[in-house]
């Protein structure tokens, strides 16, 4: 049969727990190492993600003009580039947080 002392009392099951203490538990430290490679991969992702995708949309330039679409090169050279920065950011925020 159990201990008295591991059954916790019903007051303290009815007592809802600090958000903060949640957090302070739930969030964990991250070794030196795994915050490099983390952020190290979402920044090599967002090298490869700009200079891969501006090299596709130069060789597609003659399609894209010919096909008279309401998205020309600046707005799809925005979006490659905003997703590259968006990658950038969560490198940062994985090796800075």
């Amino acid at each position: 049969m159990a201990n008295d002392k591991d059954i916790p009392k019903l007051s303290a099951l009815e007592k809802p727990e600090r958000l903060e203490d949640l957090l302070r538990e739930d969030r964990g430290d991250d070794c030196l190492s795994c915050k490099l490679i983390g952020g190290g991969a979402f920044l090599g992702l967002a090298g490869y993600s700009y200079i891969t995708g501006q090299q596709q949309l130069e060789l597609q330039k003659a399609k894209i003009m010919a096909s008279k679409s309401m998205f020309g090169m600046r707005s799809r050279s925005m979006g490659i580039t905003g997703i590259s920065l968006g990658l950038a950011w969560l490198g940062f925020w994985r090796l800075f947080k």
